[in-house]
C-alpha cells in the first residue's frame, strides 16, 4: 500500500475505531466532496475530484478510491475521509454543531480544500469564521510546501479560469503550524479538474490545475510537511 495512503489508514482508526483492519484495502482511502446547506451549489463540478483522483492515481500510484462521495459537514463520516473537497457559487451556511465538528474533524488530522468557484467569497469566508473564530485567512507563501510536493509551483497558484481579472491567490488556515484549509480564489482549481467538453480548457491549463490538485492531495496524507 502506498505511504501516504498507509498513514492516513491509521489515523482514521484512531478517529474511528469501528473501521476494521481487516476490511482496509488498496483502493479503500476515499476523498468526499463537503455537502453544507445555505442554498449554495455544493455539488457543483462533478467529474472534477473523479479525474483528479484517476490522475494521482495514475500520475503518482497513490491508491485512491475511484468512488467519491458526498459527505455532509454535519455527519461523523467526516472522519473517514482524509482530504475534502467544497465549492460552488453562492450562499454556505453551517450551523454552530456543524462549525464545531468541521474544527474537530481539521484539527485532529483532516484537510479542506475549498475552490470558488465565482461568488460564494463572502459567503464561505464568514462560514468558516465560525469554524475557526480567532484566526484570520493567510496568504499561503509560494515557499510553503503544498506549493512543491510531486510538482513544483514558485510562483503559487496557476491561474485556471479569469473572473475578475485578478491574479490567483491561496489562503490557509493552520493548526500548530500545520495548513489545515486551503482555500483557492480567482482560480478555479476544481474547473480545471472537469471532463474537456465542461470548460474546454487548454491541455496545459487542465495539467497544472490537476498537478496542484495531486500537490494538495499529497500534503494533506503525509507528504513533506503534511500531517
Amino acid at each position: 500500500m502506498d505511504v501516504l495512503a498507509s498513514s492516513w489508514l491509521v489515523l482514521v482508526l484512531i478517529l474511528n475505531p469501528t473501521k476494521s483492519i481487516l476490511a482496509q484495502t488498496v483502493a479503500d482511502v476515499q476523498l468526499a466532496v463537503l455537502q453544507y446547506r445555505g442554498g449554495g451549489d455544493w455539488y457543483s463540478n462533478p467529474t472534477a475530484v473523479p479525474n483528479l483522483v484517476r490522475y494521482c492515481n495514475e500520475e503518482m500510484a497513490m491508491h485512491l478510491s475511484q468512488e467519491v462521495p458526498y459527505v455532509d459537514v454535519g455527519s461523523p463520516d467526516l472522519f473517514n475521509y482524509p482530504w475534502i473537497h467544497m465549492t460552488g457559487h453562492g450562499n454556505v451556511v453551517f450551523s454552530s454543531r456543524e462549525a464545531d465538528q468541521l474544527r474537530a474533524y481539521l484539527q485532529s488530522g483532516g484537510f479542506l480544500h475549498i475552490s470558488d468557484n465565482y461568488g460564494m467569497d463572502p459567503y464561505v469566508r464568514t462560514a468558516m469564521a465560525k469554524v475557526f473564530p480567532n484566526q484570520d485567512w493567510v496568504e499561503v507563501p509560494f515557499d510553503h510546501p503544498v506549493y512543491h510536493q510531486q510538482y513544483e509551483f514558485a510562483d503559487g497558484l496557476p491561474k485556471i479560469h479569469e473572473h475578475d481579472d485578478l491574479p490567483a491567490r491561496g489562503y490557509g488556515l493552520f493548526v500548530n503550524g500545520r495548513l489545515v484549509c486551503f482555500y483557492d480564489q480567482e482560480c478555479d482549481l476544481g474547473d480545471g479538474w472537469e471532463d474537456y467538453q465542461v470548460h474546454r480548457d487548454p491541455e496545459d491549463v487542465r495539467e497544472a490545475a490537476l498537478r496542484m490538485g495531486a500537490n494538495l492531495i499529497r500534503y494533506a496524507m503525509g507528504g513533506a510537511d503534511g500531517l
